[in-house]
Protein backbone atom coordinates (compact mmCIF):
# COMPACT_ATOMS: atom_id res chain seq x y z
CA UNK A 1 0.00 0.00 0.00
CA UNK A 2 1.33 3.30 -0.94
CA UNK A 3 2.07 6.56 0.79
CA UNK A 4 -0.09 9.51 0.01
CA UNK A 5 0.82 13.43 1.22
CA UNK A 6 -2.45 15.05 2.07
CA UNK A 7 -3.37 18.71 2.85
CA UNK A 8 -6.48 19.68 4.75
CA UNK A 9 -8.37 22.55 2.92
CA UNK A 10 -10.15 23.43 6.41
CA UNK A 11 -6.97 23.65 9.03
CA UNK A 12 -4.41 23.38 6.70
CA UNK A 13 -2.65 20.66 8.10
CA UNK A 14 -0.14 18.90 5.91
CA UNK A 15 0.00 15.03 6.71
CA UNK A 16 0.55 11.45 5.58
CA UNK A 17 -1.09 8.08 5.27
CA UNK A 18 -0.73 4.80 4.19
CA UNK A 19 -3.96 4.01 2.49
CA UNK A 20 -5.17 1.39 -0.28
CA UNK A 21 -4.81 2.87 -4.20
CA UNK A 22 -8.24 2.92 -4.49
CA UNK A 23 -9.15 5.27 -1.50
CA UNK A 24 -10.82 7.82 -2.81
CA UNK A 25 -9.28 11.82 -1.32
CA UNK A 26 -12.50 13.27 -0.68
CA UNK A 27 -13.22 10.97 2.23
CA UNK A 28 -9.50 11.00 3.97
CA UNK A 29 -10.00 12.52 6.99
CA UNK A 30 -7.72 14.99 9.18
CA UNK A 31 -6.08 13.89 12.25
CA UNK A 32 -6.03 16.99 13.56
CA UNK A 33 -9.84 18.93 12.71
CA UNK A 34 -11.32 15.34 11.43
CA UNK A 35 -12.85 16.89 8.84
CA UNK A 36 -12.95 15.33 5.52
CA UNK A 37 -11.96 17.85 3.35
CA UNK A 38 -8.57 16.90 2.56
CA UNK A 39 -7.05 17.36 -1.14
CA UNK A 40 -3.82 14.66 -2.03
CA UNK A 41 -1.09 16.40 -2.55
CA UNK A 42 1.63 14.81 -5.55
CA UNK A 43 4.67 14.28 -3.68
CA UNK A 44 8.22 12.95 -5.18
CA UNK A 45 8.99 9.54 -5.46
CA UNK A 46 11.37 7.89 -3.13
CA UNK A 47 12.82 4.38 -3.20
CA UNK A 48 15.51 2.59 -1.94
CA UNK A 49 18.53 0.51 -3.92
CA UNK A 50 20.41 -2.28 -1.97
CA UNK A 51 23.40 -4.12 -3.42
CA UNK A 52 25.73 -3.22 -6.30
CA UNK A 53 22.91 -1.91 -8.79
CA UNK A 54 23.50 1.76 -7.98
CA UNK A 55 23.50 3.57 -11.28
CA UNK A 56 26.92 4.45 -12.16
CA UNK A 57 28.28 1.18 -10.33
CA UNK A 58 29.29 -0.92 -13.98
CA UNK A 59 30.70 1.98 -15.39
CA UNK A 60 33.17 2.72 -11.82
CA UNK A 61 34.03 -0.98 -11.73
CA UNK A 62 34.66 -1.15 -14.84
CA UNK A 63 36.87 1.80 -14.50
CA UNK A 64 38.08 0.90 -11.57
CA UNK A 65 38.78 -2.76 -13.34
CA UNK A 66 40.32 -0.81 -15.85
CA UNK A 67 42.84 1.69 -14.18
CA UNK A 68 44.17 -1.51 -12.41
CA UNK A 69 45.20 -3.13 -15.71
CA UNK A 70 46.78 -0.29 -17.34
CA UNK A 71 49.05 0.02 -13.95
CA UNK A 72 49.81 -3.79 -14.90
CA UNK A 73 50.78 -2.60 -17.82
CA UNK A 74 53.01 0.36 -17.42
CA UNK A 75 55.15 -2.02 -15.47
CA UNK A 76 55.79 -4.72 -18.48
CA UNK A 77 58.64 -3.90 -20.79
CA UNK A 78 58.38 -2.53 -24.35
CA UNK A 79 56.97 -5.36 -26.78
CA UNK A 80 59.25 -3.31 -29.36
CA UNK A 81 62.06 -1.02 -29.96
CA UNK A 82 65.36 -0.57 -28.44
CA UNK A 83 65.61 -2.80 -25.21
CA UNK A 84 66.71 -0.26 -22.20
CA UNK A 85 69.83 -1.14 -20.39
CA UNK A 86 69.70 -1.70 -16.94
CA UNK A 87 70.64 0.46 -14.45
CA UNK A 88 73.68 1.40 -13.54
CA UNK A 89 75.63 -0.14 -16.64
CA UNK A 90 76.84 2.06 -19.56
CA UNK A 91 74.87 2.82 -22.39
CA UNK A 92 75.71 0.97 -25.92
CA UNK A 93 75.95 2.83 -28.76
CA UNK A 94 74.94 1.48 -32.23
CA UNK A 95 77.13 1.52 -35.11
CA UNK A 96 77.37 4.16 -37.44
CA UNK A 97 77.65 3.36 -41.17
CA UNK A 98 80.39 6.28 -42.09
CA UNK A 99 82.86 4.36 -43.84
CA UNK A 100 80.54 3.28 -46.83
CA UNK A 101 78.73 5.09 -49.98
CA UNK A 102 79.71 7.37 -52.70
CA UNK A 103 80.58 9.99 -50.50
CA UNK A 104 83.94 8.59 -49.04
CA UNK A 105 86.44 10.77 -50.51
CA UNK A 106 87.90 7.77 -52.42
CA UNK A 107 88.84 8.35 -56.71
Amino acid sequence: MPVYEYQCNTCGHKFELLQSVNARPEETACPQCHETNAQRLMSAFASQIKGDHKPGFGEMKAYDMYNERMDKFKKLPPLMGVARDAPGTPMMTQPTDSGSGSDSGES
